[in-house]
């Protein structure tokens, strides 16, 4: 055995110094709790032996008291034949309590009548004047009376007992009481061998110990600490006793002491042990511990050694083998034979090795797929780009010839065509962008839902603002059921949202209508949009949430859209905590719907007006000689909206920003009747700020509107905040016309104006 391996040392010593601290710190717990509950005993013992000491000393003395205060005699004048009932009955009281010694009878006046005493003469009518003696007056007031301790001729202990006569008539009997018969009491009182008990009166004196000699020689024990500590404790000056580690006996041995007091009397019982005999039981467990303790380490040493060789072994085959499989050689196993858990280790190595040789050949197969996976997604992404790409250059290729037409001297019969033509072109490529820049939002995880309550009347009207021209256009009928209810959603995807649906139901159907309705579900409301199209076969409801797919028109006729629609919906519904939910009939129609959770407070009221109380011109104004405020910082978009506005009749500004928009609008003395302006202004100040400014200028508020390229929910959500109409570029002239025509000939209801005002 090679003991001075270092793993075999190690291991031998960690194991001899566990067992050694676990041995030491039992054994020193286990005396430190053996010492606290000897003590604790030992102590309850003493107070229960100086409660009981106490307790019987003090009916000894109550009894006497009560035996002295209950001579009974019919008459107390005085009288020679009373006073001899007196004695007759004084002597009964002698022979029944051998401790009294002495018995006087005075009378109210505190004149001695009576006195019959073991240890001198009877005497009547001493009249000795006693009333001056404490125990007189005391007793004359009804309480009985219990003097200090005194000594007879300097030997043996004595008090006084003065009782009331039970007659009421004044008369007290005094008596001598000699305490050397409490002696009895204490000498009862044994703790272990060498332990006892004693009284000492409330100045400390010994009243009562087991060598009467001491009580005899009139000893003052009020030097020793424990008998300080509770002369003080009576006076509210000291500690507890408990507390009093130094109680030592008259020759200064320590003792474990305790005691109670005697009631009536002011007295003490200590009951005391001799320290050393008290903590012998204590000393010999320590002992019994020492040797317990050493052959425990002994043991533990030999055993230690044992384990440490049978460790050290397989230790080094898994050591062993531990570097040869980190090494590379996963077909490697270790071989022990311990029986143990070291054996159970080693086979957990050879699983692990296994289990790494399955992991490296899975994890090359993985790889292999995911490179699968990336080429894949490498080539949907071309498409993507090639289709988006495609569906860009169409568009500008057609509006680059339809402007080369437009410069041919012999083509203005056609202009109107042309016209109409560059519009629908300028249309789809709108459409486009906006659908391009969405989808890339969704994808880069940019877009959050702003989750808030509002009625979903508001989203609904918006709705059927949107679509139904385009459906009466159609030939289609539009209907929107009105519902009154409130829900905890984001209105701006939520609009997004539904406004797929109906464009996709306008698109895809021929003839019939489309139905937008609401059903309460539990504690959600779901929002249905029902079609009689072309409907969609079931193999293909999966395939129509994919970018730039179009079932029915294989060949992706843009004039049906670009095909993103739905891809978008289906990355907004999780946003919103839903999904979208299909049915469909091929040939007879298709219902889309989306549920969102009810706002917890429902009320009756509807939603305030999407635009807020504006300057109403005369009913029904056209555009012709409207002041209009164009405000943009980009100048080909300003001077292009400002040609627009100029061509439709209006009186036209154009600025760059707000502060030139004041400046000018300060050369006129007319106030401005619309404001169209940018929401990015290119400095610290927004689209909102400029309309305020012009607004609290002009001392009115006039129809404002937001034309702006961002079209982010959160641009949106603060001009719905503010109550402004937003138009996303490019703008379609057309839809321009219709907004400002409704702004400025149809001005808010009155009620509106409530509802706006209570919001503000």
């Amino acid at each position: 055995m090679k003991l001075r391996e270092p793993l075999f040392v190690k291991y031998a010593a960690l194991i001899v110094a566990l067992a050694g601290i676990s041995l030491l710190v039992s054994g020193a717990i286990e005396i430190y709790f053996s010492h606290r509950q000897h003590r604790a005993t030992l102590a309850e013992l003493q107070r229960d032996k100086a409660a009981a000491a106490a307790s019987s000393v003090s009916r000894y003395v109550e009894e006497l008291a009560h035996q002295i205060g209950w001579v009974i005699v019919p008459a107390s004048s005085g009288s020679g034949p009373e006073l001899e009932k007196w004695r007759v009955e004084y002597l009964k009281l002698l022979r029944l309590a051998p401790a009294i010694t002495t018995l006087r009878f005075v009378d109210p006046h505190g004149l001695e009548r009576l006195q019959v005493s073991r240890m001198d003469a009877d005497r009547m009518n001493g009249k000795t004047d006693l009333s001056g003696d404490p125990g007189f007056i005391t007793a004359h007031d009804g309480r009985v009376h219990f003097s200090p301790i005194y000594f007879f001729e300097q030997t043996e202990p004595y008090m006084s007992i003065a009782a009331p006569d039970t007659s009421g008539d004044g008369a007290v009997t005094l008596a001598e009481v000699n305490l050397k018969f409490i002696w009895a009491v204490v000498t009862e009182i044994k703790v272990g061998e060498r332990g006892y008990a004693y009284v000492v009166d409330a100045r400390g004196r010994l009243v009562a110990h087991p060598d009467i000699h001491r009580v005899l020689q009139m000893t003052d024990l009020s030097g020793l600490p424990q008998v300080r500590a509770a002369l003080a404790q009576r006076d509210g000056t000291g500690a507890s006793l408990e507390s009093v580690e130094s109680a030592v006996d008259p020759q200064g041995q320590p003792v474990f002491t305790a005691h109670a007091a005697i009631s009536p009397l002011g007295w003490y019982v200590f009951v005391e042990q001799p320290r050393s005999e008290a903590l012998a039981p204590l000393y010999a467990s320590l002992s019994r511990h020492a040797i317990v303790l050493l052959l425990a380490l002994g043991l533990a040493l030999l055993a230690s050694l044992l384990l440490a060789r049978s460790m050290v072994a397989p230790i080094r085959e898994l050591q062993s083998g531990a570097q040869k499989i980190g090494a590379g050689n996963l077909g490697h196993r270790i071989h022990v034979e311990s029986g143990d858990e070291l054996q159970e280790l080693a086979e957990q190595f050879n699983r692990m090795g296994a289990q790494l040789q399955e992991s490296y050949a899975d994890l090359e197969r993985r790889i292999a797929e995911r490179t699968r996976d990336l080429e894949t997604a490498n080539q949907g992404k071309s498409r993507f780009l090639a289709a988006a790409s495609h569906d860009l250059r169409q568009p500008i290729h057609a509006l680059s010839l339809l402007v080369a037409q437009m410069r041919s001297p012999g083509r203005w019969a056609d202009r109107n065509e042309i016209v109409a033509q560059i519009e629908a072109g300028v249309a789809a490529l709108g459409n486009l962008f906006d659908d391009l820049l969405d989808i890339s939002k969704l994808e880069a995880g940019a877009v959050a839902a702003q989750l808030e309550d509002f009625a979903i009347s508001a989203v609904l009207g918006a709705i059927n603002a949107q679509f139904a021209p385009v459906a009466r256009e159609k030939g289609l009928r539009l209907k929107v059921l009105p519902v009154n209810a409130r829900v905890h959603s984001d209105p701006v995807l939520l609009q997004r949202v539904l406004s797929n649906f109906v464009s996709n139901a306008v698109r895809y159907t021929e003839r019939g209508g489309v139905l937008v309705g609401c059903r309460r579900r539990g504690a959600s409301l779901q929002i249905a949009v029902w079609d009689s199209g072309c409907g969609i076969p079931e193999d293909h409801r999966e395939d129509i949430f994919r970018e730039f797919v179009q079932l029915h028109s294989p060949d992706r006729d843009r004039g049906k859209g670009l095909g993103l629609g739905l891809a978008i919906v289906a990355r907004l519904a999780p946003l919103l905590g839903s999904r979208v939910q299909l049915r469909s009939v091929p040939g007879r129609g298709s219902m889309f719907a989306i549920s969102v959770p009810l706002a917890e407070a429902q009320d009756e009221r509807t939603g305030v007006s999407s635009f807020p109380p504006y300057y109403e011109p005369t009913q029904g104004a056209p555009l012709r000689s409207v002041f209009a405020v164009v405000v943009d910082d980009d100048e080909a978009a300003r001077a292009a909206l400002q040609g627009l506005l100029a061509g439709w009749g209006c009186l036209t500004l154009a600025a760059r920003g707000g502060t030139e928009a004041l400046a000018m609008l300060a050369q006129h003395d007319r106030a401005p009747e619309l404001v169209i302006c940018d929401y990015h202004l290119g400095s610290e100040e927004n689209g909102i700020d400029v309309i305020r400014r012009i607004q609290a200028a002009s001392e009115c508020s006039m129809p404002a509107i937001l034309v702006t390229a961002d079209g982010s929910p959160e641009m949106l959500r603060i001009a719905r905040y503010h109550q402004y109409p937003v138009l996303l570029k490019p703008v379609a002239p057309a839809k321009l016309r219709a907004l400002l025509t409704q702004l400025l000939a149809k001005g808010p209801s009155r009620r509106d104006r409530e509802l706006y005002q209570k919001a503000v």
